[in-house]
């Protein structure tokens, strides 16, 4: 048996290997220096939130009054409506699509099975004005069918209406959905089929009795994926004019001058974004379904008749009107505009954006490694409670992040200025606000998760062998950690920098509400472009964040094929 003398020698040979401790008593818990690194990026995670969060506790009547009876109502109606009409829209396309290339065979099923990811690659609000430029009431659409029928198009549905946003955001954020239930339906699909057909049930009844059942965890984990991007979503609503709490926060800001009301609508969302969470944590919770590997080598069932065609249709449809049409209209405005846009000012928006999302990518993929080390080296449910913490700002919009950051920079700024001039009688101004380091801050909490799955996913693959033969060996921790696992990690770090880079290549709200003063990209010149009404100056821009959106996709697709 080992006694506390015993313990303490233990915790002071690991100390040497490199684990640095904080230890108060042998007798009390010590804190490692990795799980006090943890600890700190949970908190810098936590401070957005909690800043935006505490102005629900010194509200400011006034605001609420004028919100309550300007905005507030129309807000929330707006906010459910989208977010109804887009998670039924992506499910219904998601699911059926999913379905048809995981259990049947028809011409061209192995091309649309990857070809239906490409809409990943193009940011919802190029989507949204491309569809403006090509279906608005001056587009060519239009045009074309006036002077063909010589009438007034009264019957045309308006695109800018509440529709139009619903159908460009299904159409932008179906493959969450098809992604997720595709995996489903190929581990388990053909044999529940199967398993439904022999109690009797015809094909109709086995998909929506069995299938469709034993398919909900993943539908719902896709589900709640577009949930929280359709909330987060800022410019395609913008580019609409369709009010919702994430262009209410941005012009509460900037048009209305008013930090704390843009605060205060922010931690309302920030709350139903967080019940949101709550709930599809609890519906999982009683969930317990079983796959088979196996499942996925079962014959598909062949198409035949007209059942061929209507399905190829279909897919060809969703295909035609999510990726081919606006990618061959930004072609084509890029190319008119191309002599005319392309100038200095551009080359500076496009080094901007890159520079922007290459130290995005580096600090989010350092801090992603911190985590995943951490977790690896201790398994207490204190610390993998702090790590949820760290990558829960995924699930906060931009908009939200920008408020709840901006404001501590503020206070802090105002500290430093203050400490500065009272011993050094020397005026700095603004020291951290309004600069690289805010947006970076930003960055960083907002896609820590997105840098965190792939790496921690190439962790858990690296035998703790390892680990353990380096530390007898004498080796610190940080010298594992640099010489032995972030050589083994590398496809991972990369698929993680990859997605973080597109990501903030594509981010449009932090960066237009922290950018400093001249600092625009490419997501910000779409945005000035688009305010407008200048769809071919805003073309050339997206094609290069297209292009750019291209890569993680074909990262997946390779990945998905080894």
């Amino acid at each position: 048996m080992r006694n506390e003398k015993d313990d303490a020698a233990i915790k002071y040979n690991a100390g040497k290997a490199g684990s640095f401790h904080f230890s108060l008593s042998n007798r009390y818990r010590s804190i490692t220096g990795w799980q006090f690194v943890v600890f700190f990026i949970a908190a810098v995670v936590l401070i957005p939130v909690g800043v935006v969060i505490s102005s629900l506790f010194s509200p400011a009547g006034d605001i609420w009054l004028h919100l309550l009876e300007t905005t507030l109502p129309r807000l929330l109606n707006n906010t459910f409506w989208l977010a109804f009409g887009v998670v039924a829209g992506t499910t219904l396309l998601g699911v059926s699509l999913a379905w048809f290339t995981a259990v049947y065979e028809f011409p061209g099923r192995k091309f649309f099975s990857w070809a239906l990811l490409l809409p990943f690659a193009i940011p919802a609000y190029v989507t949204a004005f491309v569809m403006l430029g090509i279906f608005d009431f001056t587009g060519p659409i239009q045009t074309t069918l006036r002077v063909w029928s010589g009438s007034d198009l009264l019957w045309f549905p308006d695109i800018r209406g509440r529709l139009g946003v619903i159908i460009v955001m299904t159409l932008a954020f179906y493959p969450y959905v098809y992604l997720l239930a595709r995996n489903a339906f190929l581990t388990q699909g053909k044999r529940s089929l199967e398993a439904a057909q022999s109690l009797g049930l015809n094909r109709r009844q086995g998909f929506f009795y069995v299938t469709l059942p034993m398919a909900r965890p993943w539908i719902a984990g896709g589900i709640m994926l577009v949930l929280m991007e359709t909330l987060a979503d800022f410019g395609t609503v913008s580019v609409f004019n369709y009010d919702t709490f994430t262009t209410a926060i941005y012009k509460a800001w900037f048009s209305m001058f008013s930090l704390s009301a843009a605060s205060q609508l922010a931690s309302l969302l920030i709350i139903i974004v967080f019940i949101l969470i709550l709930l599809e944590q609890q519906f999982r919770s009683h969930m317990r379904y079983a796959e088979s590997k196996r499942s996925q080598y079962a014959s598909r069932i062949k198409l035949t008749g007209w059942h061929t065609w209507a399905v190829m249709g279909f897919i060809m449809m969703v295909l035609f009107f999510a990726f081919i049409l606006p990618v061959t209209q930004l072609i084509f405005w890029a190319m008119q505009s191309f002599s005319v846009d392309f100038d200095q000012r551009y080359v500076e928006f496009l080094w901007h954006s890159l520079l922007l999302a290459g130290l995005a990518a580096l600090i989010t993929c350092l801090v992603a490694m911190l985590l995943v080390y951490a977790a690896r080296r201790h398994h207490d449910g204190v610390t993998r409670t702090a790590i949820r913490v760290a990558t829960i700002g995924y699930a906060l919009p931009g908009t939200v992040l920008a408020v709840g950051i901006f404001v501590p920079i503020a206070w802090l700024d105002t500290q430093l200025s203050e400490l500065v001039a009272y011993f050094f009688q020397i005026d700095t101004g603004l020291l951290i606000q309004g600069t690289l380091a805010t947006m970076l801050i930003a960055y960083m909490t907002r896609f820590l998760a997105v840098s965190h799955f792939p790496i921690d996913s190439a962790m858990q693959r690296v035998t703790r062998n390892i680990d353990e033969a380096a530390m007898g060996l004498g080796l610190s921790s940080l010298t594992i950690l640099r010489k032995i696992h972030i050589p083994i990690l590398r496809s991972g770090i990369f698929t993680a920098a990859t997605l973080v880079f597109v990501d903030v290549m594509k981010e449009m709200p932090i960066t237009l509400m922290t950018r400093p003063f001249g600092w625009d990209t490419l997501a910000v010149r779409i945005f000035e472009m688009t305010s407008e009404g200048e769809w071919e100056q805003a073309a050339l821009p997206a094609v290069t964040l297209v292009l750019a959106g291209m890569i993680p996709i074909i990262l997946f697709l390779r990945q998905t094929e080894k």
